[in-house]
């Protein structure tokens, strides 16, 4: 074995071995929803600790956006207060458990997208995953945000200026110079 290979097998012991740590104790184990701040985040009490989830695979729409209480709503109604178990994926640049949530035994992921409160985030989400039949299944009876004839998915919203989806296109201005 070179000293290439060997070196590339050691940084992958080693990256194998803080990928394992990174998933802490708690995943898994059985909490309380405690909180839900929006369609697709929640905080779970989990052996007296707080952990603010963010739920994999789906983006919701922000507090602001049309749908977006309605999806708080519907969230706060599978879970609040209800006993909760994680399957957790990794974390986020914002420090969020992300994860799978079952919440009374239901999956509140999947929940969220079959009653239309939330999309699927494709670029986190595999091409043969089941949330994709919900989506459609969700669409094609045009339920919660699908009843609206133009969704603006969340990813859209806040890349384009939260406001600027309800103010309608914005005027230009001209200048013209002086002569």
């Amino acid at each position: 074995m070179s000293r290439r290979s060997t070196a590339l097998s050691s940084l992958k012991a080693v990256f194998l071995s803080l990928l394992l740590t990174a998933i802490p104790a708690y995943a898994g184990l059985p909490g309380r929803v405690v909180s839900v701040h929006d369609g697709d985040t929640l905080t779970v009490l989990i052996e007296q600790r707080q952990v603010r989830v963010r739920l994999t695979e789906i983006d919701a729409p922000e507090l602001r956006q049309p749908f977006g209480a309605r999806s708080k709503q519907s969230l706060s109604e599978l879970c609040f207060g209800k006993a909760a178990e994680l399957e957790v994926r990794s974390h986020d640049r914002y420090g969020r458990t992300l994860a799978q949530v079952t919440c009374a035994g239901k999956n509140a992921n999947a929940e969220q997208v079959r009653r239309g409160y939330a999309w699927i985030y494709t670029r986190y989400t595999h091409p043969d995953s089941p949330l994709h039949a919900l989506q459609d299944e969700a669409r094609s009876a045009r339920r919660g945000l699908w009843g609206d004839p133009a969704p603006v998915p969340p990813w859209d919203w806040r890349r384009n200026g939260r406001h600027s989806f309800l103010e309608g296109p914005r005027q230009a201005s001209v200048v013209i110079p002086a002569r």
